[in-house]
């Protein structure tokens, strides 16, 4: 059991790693595509991809549980990336980044309330979050103050809490044993068709001729191979091993790994206060990951694979 946290941390880690940098993707993105039309892109080349790697069909006999699936799908792919991606169109990358990083906060106060029999939050937590979103703000804003735009800021907190609903929801479908590929294939199937009716809403052209742009051809094939196929594997896995809230946790980390990515592609550096940023917020990821702090979730986490 506890070499399968550790690959459970390893996978959430692994996840982060690669989703800190999909801001980057998607603002590159943005200059020629609609937000809807990279959602779609990304995830039917996702979708693609889940069926090849896993081709056996997913039986699911309980109304109850397609339910789920069917939340799962329009709150973790239609809802979350949708606000996502409009929000970046109104206000910077680094607010979208910062907001978004709240959203372990919603997931324990969602998973404290949905499962009743989960251990009560200890202070570590607070204190782990409290020190992550001061590092957070010290990464994004230090020296430069805040920049708030209402439309953008309160659609990036809306799509925090979703991804929060994502994250609880997740665990719940862990509990049915089925393969992490299938059920994340199941999930992405549900995304696109509640995805459909925004297709029609925003104008949505194919457009395929965008992509004969090389950068632009990348950016979609690490977004849908790499930040939706495979990471949506990986972190539902982790989401099983370890419960909704030490996973979700990792999250303190995107603007870290956004900061570590603007370095290496645009050739950004670090302030004293980014330096000072990253360190709390890696505190923050610690103490909020202490071993004491949420035993029963551990013991109520859904099958393994």
């Amino acid at each position: 059991m506890e070499n399968k946290n550790t690959i459970g941390h390893v996978a959430a880690a692994v996840t982060i790693l690669i989703w800190g940098t999909t801001f980057i993707s998607t603002k590159i993105l943005l200059i020629d595509f609609k937000p809807v039309e990279i959602l779609f892109y990304r995830f039917v080349m996702g979708l693609i991809a889940l069926f090849i790697v896993c081709p056996k069909r997913l039986v699911v006999a309980d109304k109850k549980r397609e339910v789920m699936f069917a939340l799962a799908g329009l709150c973790g792919v239609s809802l979350y990336y949708l606000l996502e991606n409009i929000a970046l169109t109104y206000t910077l990358a680094t607010n979208v980044g910062v907001i978004i990083s709240v959203a372990p906060f919603f997931t324990a106060v969602i998973t404290r309330i949905v499962y009743r029999d989960s251990e009560k939050l200890r202070v570590n937590f607070f204190v782990g979050f409290l020190s992550a979103m001061a590092g957070i703000c010290l990464i994004s804003f230090g020296g430069s103050g805040m920049t708030i735009n209402p439309v953008g800021d309160l659609l990036s907190v809306f799509a925090a809490f979703i991804w929060a609903c994502y994250s609880v929801i997740t665990r719940k479908i862990s509990s049915y044993g089925y393969s992490t590929v299938q059920s994340t294939r199941r999930i992405f199937i549900y995304g696109i068709i509640f995805m459909i009716p925004a297709l029609f809403v925003s104008g949505f052209e194919l457009g395929l001729g965008r992509f004969v742009n090389p950068v632009y051809t990348f950016n979609i094939i690490f977004l849908g191979l790499g930040a939706s196929a495979m990471c949506f594997v990986t972190w539902n896995f982790a989401l099983k091993v370890l419960g909704a809230v030490k996973t979700s946790v990792y999250i303190y980390m995107v603007p870290v790994i956004t900061v570590g990515a603007s370095m290496l592609v645009l050739g950004e550096r670090v302030s004293v206060y980014g330096g000072i940023g990253i360190l709390l917020t890696v505190a923050g990821l610690l103490i909020s990951e202490m071993k004491f702090s949420f035993k029963k979730e551990e013991k109520s986490c859904g099958a393994a694979e």
